[in-house]
């Protein structure tokens, strides 16, 4: 089983749909995903909610048919594949502003994201997206507060994130783009998929 993540930063093309079946994932946890984008023998779901125009904020794309759930926050989409439920978040940056956040201090913000997430996720979800937070390191695009508030629910789970201590696109960062799963799973690999100028955001995958 493997499963992947990647922030599309809105863009589609013939070589996005290359690179995302060239991941080889039976589940996709997408942020910042284009409407118009579909990957041949993928079902998909997306939030209702926007980004932007005709972007959706997050979607669970899957090579077995899936379950659509009501959308546990504006920013993630949920789904279940073959028993197992699937988020795909987006979770707020230090500069997202208000909207769909509400006011306050990043750590205020992700605070309110994640409670409306906890009352959807379990020790069995699949966790994954653009947490806009790294987990190691100094961060650049989060908050000290806002990884100890993402880091208390992971642990409250019994997740673990093996995407933690790869590397970001920008030299000497890591990686904000997660995949939490389950701790009894054993995921034995983690790896970062250069994406070069498709998009600002490298791709990941973990598996067993």
């Amino acid at each position: 089983m493997r499963v992947g993540t990647w922030n599309l930063a809105g863009r589609w093309s013939t070589a996005h749909a290359a690179f995302l079946l060239a991941l080889d994932c039976e589940v996709l946890l997408l942020t910042e995903v284009p409407r118009v984008a579909s990957l041949s023998g993928y079902a998909s779901h997306a939030t209702k909610a926007d980004m932007a125009g005709g972007r959706a904020w997050a979607a669970v794309w899957s090579r077995a048919p899936l379950e659509a759930l009501e959308d546990p926050h504006a920013a993630s989409a949920l789904a279940v594949v073959d028993g197992t439920t699937y988020c795909s978040s987006v979770l707020p940056w230090h500069t997202c502003g208000d909207k769909p956040w509400g006011k306050g201090t990043h750590a205020e913000r992700m605070r309110r994201a994640l409670e409306d997430l906890a009352a959807v996720l379990t020790p069995a979800t699949v966790w994954g997206g653009d947490f806009n937070q790294s987990l190691e390191g100094r961060d650049y695009a989060g908050s000290s507060a806002g990884r100890a508030t993402l880091q208390e629910l992971i642990r409250r789970l019994d997740l673990d994130v093996p995407t933690a201590a790869l590397s970001h696109q920008i030299d000497g960062h890591r990686s904000i783009d997660h995949i939490a799963v389950p701790a009894h799973l054993g995921v034995a690999v983690a790896r970062r998929h250069a994406a070069g100028s498709l998009s600002d955001h490298d791709a990941y995958t973990v598996g067993r």
